[in-house]
């Protein structure tokens, strides 16, 4: 025993392991809480300059630039309010506004993976995928890449599982259990919109 042990109830090193985890629980929740807000931030950004811009008012290039500006030096310690990144968020406001099945899922993954599916992902039931299993799962962005560039979406609509010859064995198990629920779309509560795309397609 430790020379600063004596004296210390034995149960100590379990309440010790037992407040650790509690506190880490609480940074999880806490960032959680933070990146729902900051996308329903975000989320509210693109709104407006969508709203402007249907007004009929002049919202360019210049105005987001120097809303981007003014933004920064008020709040020099934020690094999203680039100008880019404005546009990414007009853009985000834009793919998902009128989507209620989408809507309230956008909040539950982070805006670096937002980006990464609005990127590259340009169908509305692929992107779906995509959101619906990053929170699922809890992709990391890396992750979320490698699916993506791997075609994991396209290989769940043909009932394909032959991810083993395109991931690396550090990624092929969390790979398998991503798409092994996947094939029935309902589970996904996209039953009846693919099954209409697929119809389309094979319509002469």
């Amino acid at each position: 025993m430790k020379a600063g042990d004596r004296g210390m109830p034995r149960d100590y090193p379990s309440l010790l392991a037992e407040i650790k985890e509690r506190i880490r629980s609480a940074q999880y929740d806490a960032l959680r809480a933070v990146n729902k807000e900051l996308v329903a931030l975000y989320w509210d950004l693109g709104r407006v300059i969508c709203k402007r811009q249907a007004d009929g008012t002049s919202w360019g290039k210049a105005i987001v630039e120097r809303l981007a500006a003014d933004l920064r030096a008020e709040f020099p310690g934020i690094q999203g309010f680039s100008s880019q990144n404005l546009w990414y968020m007009r853009q985000f406001y834009l793919v998902y506004h009128g989507h209620e099945k989408l809507q309230p899922l956008v909040g539950e993954i982070s805006w670096a993976k937002h980006l990464v599916i609005l990127g590259k992902c340009k169908d509305i039931l692929e992107r779906e995928f995509y959101i619906r299993m990053t929170k699922k799962f809890g992709w990391t962005k890396s992750v979320l890449i490698h699916q993506i560039e791997n075609q994991s979406y396209e290989e769940t609509l043909l009932g394909q599982t032959n991810f083993d010859k395109a991931l690396t064995p550090k990624l092929r198990a969390q790979a398998k259990l991503a798409v092994k629920d996947e094939y029935t779309f309902d589970f996904l509560e996209l039953g009846e919109e693919h099954a209409e795309r697929e119809m389309e397609r094979d319509l002469p």
